[in-house]
């Protein structure tokens, strides 16, 4: 339930300090130390002191607790999700808006929102900012913020976003970087638009403002077989036209600063066909969760992961992945030393759903994979799900379509496992940590 003043509570940790003040479930916190509360960031910002009083709405009573820090424990409260701000643009690449009908309603929400996008790296394009939102972010240190800036250009950056209202884009970037936020910013490249000399100049005006523009990505635009617009993907020759221009960037970057700063999404180096920088390159892979780096570092962990002399019993495991990360993930399962009982294959799934086209692993459908290992599971004992497929929280894929669903549809048990090289470990081998 949202509330228009305070914040509900949705969850007391039991023996907390929360639970040990009275606060109940279903509370609606108003204040902390006389700070009028908008939603859980105010907070978070207000509540990091050793002496908390608060007020809250309890029913048609308000109440007041006092809350003593003690060496800054947790205070145990889980609030009710704020209600979030909406995109307006109309991009010409928004991958809302080539989702087909069907699948879970959260998938259909455009957010644009900066509060998301400090507390989770969801990318905006500040689009929607007013005076209060900068002076809040500014005053509460809102850093880093994920921006989405794909241009530089006013003119083109519109025509991307869909809008003739687009704000100037490094008049808000002068701002947040003179407040001292850091910034992590991607340019999807469309090609047409702003790849090119286009691109050479956004990556040249983002660096204008380094260090708090930390980090800038250059991702491939997604397209899906549902999309309405006319975009032309990037193919081949786009991604190493690109990655040419970024690497020239990186060694200018490296010699000034000793930091590359601009950074191809994965993507971009399995397009062109060209192998991935060391891992070395990547620095603090700050855009990890954007596809910037994730296959070689994943690889390269892989490797470094010691198995188990010996497995307490024989198991056939079997796993999947989407089409661009199959062939590095079979050739390091490949390299894996050899152990009596040790027994994993992995499958390629081809999208159907989206549209062949969209190859990464996170938007595979349970129907999609359902359908790939039917004829392909006989000799196996257990299919090895990863989350990233799977809403977080819960076991279902994009379609709605369980775990459950899927052991029944195949006939063999389903294991969700961490998308990392120890969570395939672990679960290859049945130990848990």
């Amino acid at each position: 339930m949202q509330v228009k003043n305070g914040l509900e509570i949705k969850t007391i940790l039991p023996g907390s300090l929360a639970e040990k003040s009275g606060l109940l479930p279903g509370d609606v916190l108003l204040s902390v130390n006389s700070h009028k509360l908008r939603d859980s960031i105010d907070f978070m910002f207000y509540s990091n002191e050793d002496s908390l009083k608060m007020t809250a709405h309890r029913g048609e009573k308000i109440i007041t607790v006092t809350i003593a820090r003690e060496e800054k424990r947790e205070l145990g409260i889980d609030f009710n999700p704020f209600k979030v701000m909406i995109c307006k643009n109309n991009c010409i690449f928004c991958f809302v808006k080539q989702l087909p009908k069907g699948l879970r309603k959260t998938l259909y929400i455009k957010d644009e929102d900066y509060r998301m996008s400090f507390l989770y790296g969801n990318y905006i394009t500040l689009s929607n900012l007013g005076r209060e939102d900068r002076k809040r972010i500014s005053e509460q240190r809102l850093s880093p913020l994920y921006i989405s800036v794909h241009s530089t250009n006013k003119s083109i950056r519109n025509k991307l976003l869909g809008t003739t209202k687009g704000p100037d884009i490094l008049k808000e970037l002068k701002f947040l970087t003179e407040n001292k936020i850091r910034l992590h910013t991607q340019i999807v490249l469309c090609p047409g638009y702003n790849d090119g000399k286009e691109l050479s100049k956004t990556i040249s005006d983002l660096h204008r403002f380094y260090p708090y523009v930390s980090s800038i990505a250059v991702v491939p635009v997604g397209l899906t077989m549902h999309r309405r617009q006319l975009i032309k993907p990037v193919e081949k020759e786009e991604a190493r036209n690109a990655l040419k221009i970024i690497e020239s960037f990186q060694k200018r970057f490296k010699k000034r600063h000793g930091d590359p700063i601009v950074y191809g999404a994965d993507e971009l180096y399995i397009k062109a066909e060209i192998i991935f920088p060391s891992i070395k390159e990547y620095g603090d892979f700050h855009q990890i969760e954007n596809g910037v780096g994730m296959v070689p570092l994943y690889m390269d962990q892989i490797r470094k992961i010691k198995l188990p002399k010996t497995l307490p019993r024989k198991k056939n495991s079997l796993t999947f992945t989407g089409l661009s990360f199959y062939p590095f993930l079979q050739k390091t399962l490949a390299k894996l030393p050899e152990r009596e009982n040790l027994n994993i294959s992995v499958i390629p799934v081809e999208n159907n759903f989206f549209g062949t086209s969209i190859t990464v692993t996170g938007l595979l459908t349970g129907r999609d994979v359902i359908k790939t290992l039917s004829n392909k599971i006989e000799s196996y004992d257990v299919i090895l799900v990863p989350d990233v497929v799977l809403k977080d929280g819960e076991d279902r894929f994009l379609d709605d379509i369980t775990l459950k669903d899927l052991e029944e549809a195949l006939g063999i048990p389903s294991k969700k496992i961490a998308s990392t090289p120890e969570g395939l470990i672990q679960g290859i081998t049945g130990e848990e940590k």
